[in-house]
């Protein structure tokens, strides 16, 4: 008779062998493979004051004014962050050709339209605010001084994927692009 070791070990290396090889978490060029960033139900607040934190530090860092979310701002983020989902492209025309400003008419802001930024991406929201600020035309609507007022609202779709949409505004003074 055998011993029971012998009978195991090639049951042990039919196994071994049936095994998945581990799933890299690095990518081909070194960087870390992206995660999925699932965005809860519960998750608003906290997200969006993550963002405006994070903006107001930047704005601080430039020697501007901190901003204050703004509740039409941000329902006219969120309105453009699903339309973007629905059309399936990253652009600041609506499914319906309406344009940021027409958005900010619509909630019934009344303060000036300063700028928005858009994205579509799998990242979190401060790598988002984070490669916003590597381009100098949303830096600048980040760190616009005669801002006052921000909007912030996303769309998570089921796969992950996110469309974030960041509206400065500057206060009282009318809806208007620059002066």
């Amino acid at each position: 008779m055998r011993p029971i070791h012998l009978l195991l070990a090639p049951a042990l290396l039919l196994l071994a062998a049936c095994a998945q090889a581990p799933i890299s978490t690095i990518g081909p060029d070194g960087r870390p493979l992206p995660k999925v960033y699932q965005i809860g139900p519960g998750d608003e607040g906290r997200i969006q004051y993550e963002m405006l934190d994070g903006v107001n530090a930047l704005r601080q860092a430039a020697g501007a004014a901190p901003v204050t979310l703004n509740p039409q701002l941000n329902a006219a983020a969120a309105t453009h962050s699903r339309d973007m989902s629905n059309q399936n492209r990253p652009w600041h025309f609506g499914s319906d050709g309406s344009s940021p400003l027409d958005r900010v008419r619509r909630v019934g802001y009344t303060g000036q339209m300063l700028g928005e930024n858009i994205s579509e991406t799998y990242e979190t929201e401060l790598e988002t605010l984070s490669a916003w600020m590597e381009q100098p035309d949303t830096r600048d609507v980040i760190l616009d001084r005669r801002g006052r007022d921000m909007g912030f609202a996303w769309y998570q779709e089921r796969n992950g994927k996110i469309w974030w949409t960041l509206i400065m505004g500057g206060g009282a003074g009318g809806v208007g692009l620059g002066s």
